[in-house]
C-alpha cells in the first residue's frame, strides 16, 4: 500500500508539472546584395541580422506561446538586382515556405519585391532600402526601418541652404529610386529656401571616371558641390574633386563608412566633406547598446560596423518582438496588426521618431533624426541635426501611392 502511494504522489506531481517548452525552428528568408556594387550594404547588413539572430538564439529564441523557437535563415543573394530579387521571393515564399523574409538594401530589389508582395502570405522586414514606394505602396504586410530618401532629401537642402549655399552644383547617379528621390527633394527644398542649382551632371551605376562632369560643374562656379550615389562611385567623385582643385564646399549623400571611403579616396581628399543623411548607426551619438554593438560586431567579423547596419539589426528584434506580443508564428493577420501597434524594442540601436507611440506609421514605415556628418581627420563626425518632420511626413506618404 504504502509503495503504491508513493508511486500515485509521483505521478500526481508529474502530472501537475508544468510543460517544459517545446524547442522549434522557425525559417526566416533573406534577401540581400551580396555580391556586385550593392554588396558594400549587403554584406554588412546580412553580418547584423546574423550578429542578432545569434544573441536571441543565446538567449533561448523566441518564445511563443509554449514554444521556443530558434531562428534560421534561407538566404539568397538578389544582386541589387530586380529580376534576381523577384526570383528569389518566389524561391523563398513557392519553394522554401517561409512566412517571413529580411533583407533587401537596395532599392532596385526593395521596390521589385515591394511592386507584388502585397498578394502574398508572408511578412517582410525591409532595412536599408530606401526607395519610397516600398511602403508608399501601402501593402499590409511590408514594414520598413529605414525611412526613405526624400524625406531626408529635403532636410538635406534646407540644411545645405542654412549654410549660406546660394549656388549649387549636383552630381549623382542616374535610375536609381532612393538617390533620385533624395536629390528631387533636396533640391525643391533648396530652391524653395532662395538657392540655385547650376547644373545636374549624373553619371551610371558602374562608373568610375567623373573627371568630365566634376570639370564642367567647376568650370560653373557654383558655391558648393553635392555628390550622391553608392560609396564607391562617391568616393572616386570626392577623389577626382580633390585631383581636379575644386575647392568649394562639398555636400553628399551616400552613407559610407570610414573604411570604404579610404579604400579609394585618401584621407585629404575626403577632408571637411558633409554627408548628409539620417543618423544611422553612430555609436558615439546612440550611446551604451550602440558601444555594445560595435564591440560585438568587432569580435566577430574583425572589422567595424557599417552606418546602415543598425536598420537591419533592428529589423530582426522587431521580428521576435512582434512574434512574442502576438503569440502566434502562422497567423500572419494578427502579426501584422501587431507590429503596426508595435512600440519600438528596447535593444533597437536607433533613436526612432514614433507615430502616436508606435514604430511603424499606418504604412508601415518607421522614422529616426536625419544628420550632418563632417569628414574629420579619418572619420565621420556628428555636426548637426537636420530639419526633420516625422509627421508632416507620414501624413504626406498617406496621400502617396507610387
Amino acid at each position: 500500500m504504502k509503495k503504491f502511494l508513493t508511486f500515485s504522489i509521483a505521478a500526481a506531481m508529474l502530472a501537475a508539472a508544468p510543460a517544459v517548452a517545446a524547442e522549434k525552428t522557425l525559417s526566416v528568408g533573406y534577401s540581400d546584395a551580396l555580391s556586385g556594387g550593392g554588396a558594400v550594404y549587403g554584406v554588412p547588413q546580412k553580418k547584423a541580422i546574423d550578429l542578432a539572430i545569434e544573441e536571441i538564439n543565446s538567449a533561448g529564441g523566441i518564445k511563443v506561446g509554449a514554444d521556443n523557437y530558434k531562428i534560421k535563415t534561407i538566404d539568397y543573394d538578389d544582386k541589387a538586382d530586380s529580376t534576381e530579387a523577384t526570383n528569389v521571393a518566389r524561391k523563398l515564399i513557392d519553394r522554401d515556405g517561409v512566412q517571413f523574409i529580411l533583407g533587401y538594401c537596395c532599392s532596385a530589389s526593395g521596390g521589385a519585391m515591394a511592386s507584388f508582395i502585397g498578394k502574398e502570405d508572408v511578412i517582410v522586414l525591409v532595412g536599408t532600402a530606401g526607395a519610397r514606394s516600398i511602403t508608399s505602396l501601402g501593402s499590409k504586410n511590408v514594414f520598413r526601418t529605414r525611412p526613405p530618401g526624400d524625406y531626408t532629401g529635403a532636410a538635406a537642402g534646407r540644411y545645405i541652404a542654412q549654410q549660406g549655399v546660394k549656388t549649387l552644383g549636383v552630381l549623382a547617379v542616374r535610375d536609381v529610386a532612393l538617390y533620385t528621390q533624395y536629390r528631387e527633394a533636396m533640391i525643391k527644398a533648396f530652391e524653395d529656401a532662395g538657392g540655385k542649382v547650376v547644373a545636374l551632371e549624373t553619371f551610371g551605376g558602374h562608373d568610375r571616371d567623373m573627371t568630365a562632369q566634376l570639370t564642367k560643374l567647376r568650370g560653373l562656379n557654383p558655391d558648393a558641390l553635392f555628390i550622391s550615389g553608392y560609396v564607391e562611385q562617391v568616393a572616386f567623385s570626392h577623389r577626382q574633386a580633390s585631383e581636379l582643385g575644386i575647392k568649394v564646399k562639398r555636400f553628399g549623400f551616400s552613407g559610407g563608412s570610414p573604411e570604404q571611403f579610404l579604400k579609394v579616396a585618401t584621407n585629404e581628399q575626403m577632408d571637411g566633406v558633409i554627408d548628409l543623411l539620417a543618423i544611422e548607426f553612430n555609436a558615439e551619438i546612440l550611446g551604451p547598446k550602440a558601444t555594445a554593438f560595435v564591440e560585438h560586431y568587432k569580435k566577430k567579423y574583425n572589422e567595424n560596423p557599417t552606418p546602415n547596419t543598425a536598420y537591419a539589426y533592428d529589423q530582426v528584434y522587431v521580428l521576435r518582438d512582434a512574434l512574442q506580443a502576438a503569440g502566434t508564428v502562422t497567423d500572419l493577420k494578427k502579426i501584422q496588426d501587431t507590429l503596426r501597434n508595435l512600440p519600438v524594442p528596447k535593444e533597437a540601436l536607433l533613436k526612432y521618431l514614433p507615430i502616436d507611440g508606435k514604430m511603424f506609421d499606418g504604412k508601415g514605415q518607421a522614422y529616426i533624426s536625419n544628420g550632418a556628418f563632417q569628414w574629420t581627420n579619418g572619420n565621420w563626425k556628428f555636426v548637426a541635426e537636420l530639419p526633420s518632420d516625422s509627421v508632416a511626413y507620414s501624413n504626406f506618404l498617406k496621400t502617396v501611392r507610387d
